[in-house]
């Protein structure tokens, strides 16, 4: 019987991976029948390439990938793909940088695709953000000097009491040019991109490339840099774990990112197999 093929865009953490940063055994059989079935999967994440292939690979897909929260779009498996780099001027990023400096945030790390520039040594940071096999990615001093590229993205760690005040700052002085996100717990994290880049941008690319209308899209989410996601496409799905404002904006809620909230929603959604009634 022929079907009604969707494109399937994936938020990880929060979203498809349990709180242990691995996929559900449930989760992971449903998006594999899913796949088999002919819908096409995607991951969307704000995530690096280099820290999506793991679960890119254990689901075996073979489709284009959105990392850095659209920044950067691209195919894994096929080079020829038409990629997508859109990183944040150097100049503006020099900016940021010395008014972290002046306010003395915690840190402020930067990433041209896969390198890695870390103004200050934190080991903390370094075993969280780079995995062991890539760690001669890290350049480690002042970004002043040693970044020289435009960066796909930068990450700033403030103090706590500084958030508020650096993404004011953010506000007033480069609202025309970035756009700015504030990570979950437990880490309080503001990362920046291009003005104008979300995930909905890479939705919308690799929509196009497949001919998948919007009412054929469904994608999962659970923090702030999914909110154009799930708003664009004509099934938003809102993990029990969002955040208020994306529930908001989501046509359907699932369950918890520890509790199969993507294999129940699709079991039910696509009819693979007998599931609860997912609520609207």
């Amino acid at each position: 019987m022929a079907i009604n093929k969707h494109l399937i865009a994936l938020d990880l953490d929060g979203t498809l991976l349990t709180d242990d940063k691995t996929i559900s055994d449930y989760t992971k059989k449903i998006i594999r029948l899913a796949i088999e079935e002919g819908h096409i999967v995607v991951i969307a994440t704000g995530r690096p390439h280099r820290s999506s292939t793991l679960y890119y690979e254990e689901l075996g897909l073979q489709t284009p990938m959105v990392n850095f929260n659209g920044a950067y779009i691209h195919h894994p498996t096929d080079h020829k793909w038409d990629i997508l780099h859109s990183p944040l001027p150097l100049r503006n990023a020099q900016q940021i940088i010395q008014t972290c400096y002046d306010l003395e945030v915690g840190n402020i790390f930067a990433e041209v695709q896969d390198q890695i520039f870390l103004d200050r040594y934190d080991q903390e940071i370094i075993d969280v953000f780079v995995e062991p096999n890539n760690k001669e990615l890290i350049t480690i001093g002042s970004l002043k000097n040693e970044l020289t590229n435009d960066p796909t993205s930068l990450l700033i760690h403030p103090n706590n009491h500084q958030v508020e005040t650096l993404r004011q700052y953010l506000d007033d002085q480069h609202a025309s040019i970035i756009e700015h996100r504030k990570w979950g717990v437990p880490w309080d994290v503001i990362e920046i991109v291009r003005k104008g880049i979300n995930k909905s941008v890479g939705l919308h690319k690799i929509a196009h490339y497949f001919h998948i209308p919007s009412d054929r899209i469904i994608a999962f989410g659970d923090e702030d840099n999914d909110l154009e996601m799930i708003d664009y496409a004509g099934v938003g799905v809102a993990m029990e774990n969002a955040i208020p404002e994306l529930k908001q904006v989501a046509n359907y809620e699932t369950n918890s990112n520890q509790a199969d909230g993507i294999g129940r929603f699709l079991a039910d959604y696509l009819q693979i197999e007998n599931t609860p009634t997912i609520t609207s």
